[in-house]
């Protein structure tokens, strides 16, 4: 990719990267109850789950990664259904461990 004028190359490919990557912090707490379509309140009572652990800014302010946000989606539809919130989240971690084994399987098949 070319850098835009007074960027280097290095900043451009850096910049590239963080919107590649699923697992970068870059949605505020207010930004992704925004696209859930729920509360900042229901954000922090993920915290002590252990399902989702926001990274904090310098500021100490919770930012949350596409990956979280996908997670937490699925979590609230759970929710939404009457399941209790601590089998949602086991439900939600065996489910995201399984998408990442058969990634594994699939980047590891002969093709």
């Amino acid at each position: 990719m070319t850098p835009e004028p007074g960027e280097t190359a290095a900043a451009s490919s850096t910049a590239d990267d963080k919107f590649d990557d699923e697992h970068y912090p870059a949605y505020t707490m207010g930004r992704a109850a925004a696209m859930l379509g729920t509360t900042p309140g229901f954000l922090r009572s993920l915290d002590g789950t252990g399902l989702i652990e926001p990274q904090r800014s310098a500021g100490g302010h919770r930012r949350y990664s596409r990956h979280q946000l996908r997670l937490a989606t699925r979590l609230r539809e759970l929710v939404d259904q009457g399941t209790p919130l601590d089998a949602a989240c086991r439900i939600v971690t065996l489910e995201d461990q399984l998408d990442e084994a058969r990634g594994r399987n699939t980047e590891q098949s002969p093709g």
